[in-house]
């Protein structure tokens, strides 16, 4: 019985339940949608495996044993939480979702749209728990052990195959400062800003051993002079607002002080002056409804987002 119920239809399964239920092959076949030849055929397969006295013949019904009856009790066990996976897969409804929905997010991008994202998850996923946490060392492994739904990254990261990436939004680069800074207010040239401090937002598992900026100065025959390395974005904008140094970055992280403007990028390649959020989720959850009404919410949130 071993070998034959490895190979068990899962089909036959659901018609041993409903012919324990209509004790009738006919009735059965009506209820499944199936000619009464077929049902007669799964109750000989069934019989195969379980044994003949599975089900006894009567004149006009067959009586289901002891060991059938409780079988389609187990049946209905195994086969009630297939349905409701089944379902979700089908009939997806934020409203009435109330799962965990996990994201984790790049530190400056969690700092900066933290509260409207929060706002956002909430409205349409209004009876859903939410964890938002930043990306961390140990955020990958997570994503990996399906502990996180959709992360939030810039393009600088590469993920492995087993995860899906789609950018969501691409984003201009620019040189932050304080506004009316005496040299970037004149020119952003890179004889004009080659010999500034910079603050460099620091990126785990992107930036911090090496780094695209030094390498960037190094091409143009300059020297990168990095005065404040941080993830803490009090203490760069801080530095920006009370100094001439620059950070190679973006209007959402000048928008978060009314002292401090975006200005011009210096002659740069494609690759330098443009960044693309990513949205990733696991290969193995594309077709999963969560993923992409995730996918699809925050394409939408970002395109609105300034």
């Amino acid at each position: 019985m071993g070998d034959q119920l490895t190979n068990l239809d899962l089909n036959l399964m659901k018609l041993l339940k409903v012919v324990v239920e209509t004790q009738n092959t006919h009735k059965a076949a009506e209820i499944l949608g199936i000619s009464q030849p077929t049902v007669s055929r799964g109750v000989s397969k069934l019989r195969d495996t379980f044994g003949e006295q599975l089900f006894l013949r009567k004149a006009h019904s067959i009586e289901p044993s002891e060991l059938a009856i409780k079988l389609a009790e187990a049946a209905d066990e195994m086969l009630t939480p297939i349905s409701k996976v089944i379902e979700s897969y089908s009939r997806f409804t934020p409203q009435q979702f109330t799962g965990k929905v996990s994201l984790a997010v790049n530190t400056y991008l969690l700092e900066v749209f933290a509260e409207r994202l929060i706002q956002e998850l909430s409205s349409l996923l209004p009876n859903a728990t939410f964890e938002l946490d930043y990306w961390q060392a140990q955020s990958l492994s997570e994503l990996l052990k399906g502990k996180i739904d959709y992360v939030i990254q810039v393009s600088n990261y590469v993920f492995p195959q087993d995860v899906y990436t789609r950018t969501i939004k691409q984003v201009e680069m620019g040189v932050v400062a304080r506004k009316d800074h005496p040299i970037l207010s004149q020119s952003s040239n890179w004889d004009s800003l080659h010999s500034l401090p910079i603050v460099q937002l620091y990126l785990p598992d992107i930036n911090y051993k090496k780094s695209a900026l030094h390498d960037l100065y190094k091409s143009k025959g300059f020297e990168a002079k990095v005065i404040l390395k941080t993830h803490s974005l009090k203490a760069a904008l801080y530095t920006l607002r009370n100094s001439n140094a620059i950070c190679y970055s973006s209007s959402y992280i000048s928008n978060l002080d009314k002292e401090l403007s975006v200005y011009s990028l210096p002659q740069l390649t494609k690759h330098h002056s443009k960044v693309d959020i990513i949205g990733a989720y696991l290969q193995t959850r594309r077709g999963y409804p969560l993923n992409q009404f995730l996918h699809q919410m925050l394409q939408h949130f970002f395109a609105q987002a300034e």
